[in-house]
């Protein structure tokens, strides 16, 4: 990714992988020895968190952008349509989606949603697979109603339509309650 994608202004959506949706608050810049550093103060919506992140390790940490309309499609078009469920043995794919979660990337989240999603419909998740599947649905939620600007029960919804076309359910989060 070229550096031009990864300056932000003042207010800009952003994504902080794992952690979820934040805005940036402001820009500052500290003096680091001889060199002047400047940071990004994101305030993360989810927590309330402040987290300071030096501007030149926006790339490395994977900051970026609330998903725009074209990815937003592209994501419900991948959660309509059915996939064989994987039958590895859940330490494996529980490295994998953790994995998967961490690029950052919202399309690798919903893979990780879908795949838990059907596999919770054929037999009990794990502790750390139910906690990994609400996560997933967290920051897909979070993501989509900050990039449509709405609410996010208007989000859970057109989830729930879609991936009712390839017979998936999203979960209540009272089934998340253990």
């Amino acid at each position: 990714m070229s550096g031009a994608d990864l300056n932000f202004h003042i207010g800009d959506k952003v994504v902080y992988p794992n952690h979820g949706v934040g805005v940036i608050e402001q820009i500052s810049s500290r003096s680091v020895g001889a060199t002047v550093e400047k940071f990004y103060l994101l305030h993360i919506k989810s927590s309330s968190l402040k987290v300071m992140v030096p501007c030149n390790n926006v790339g490395s940490v994977g900051i970026r952008r609330v998903v725009r309309n074209g990815e937003v499609q592209k994501i419900l078009d991948f959660l309509s349509v059915a996939e064989n469920l994987t039958t590895a043995d859940w330490k494996d794919r529980f490295k994998e989606n953790s994995d998967r979660m961490r690029t950052g990337s919202l399309l690798e989240v919903a893979g990780v949603l879908k795949s838990l999603i059907a596999l919770h419909q054929a037999k009990p998740l794990s502790f750390r697979e139910k906690k990994m599947l609400e996560r997933a649905r967290y920051l897909l939620v979070s993501e989509l109603a900050m990039s449509r600007n709405c609410e996010e029960t208007k989000v859970e919804t057109l989830l729930n339509d879609t991936l009712s076309k390839c017979n998936l359910r999203f979960p209540e989060a009272s089934e998340f309650q253990a």
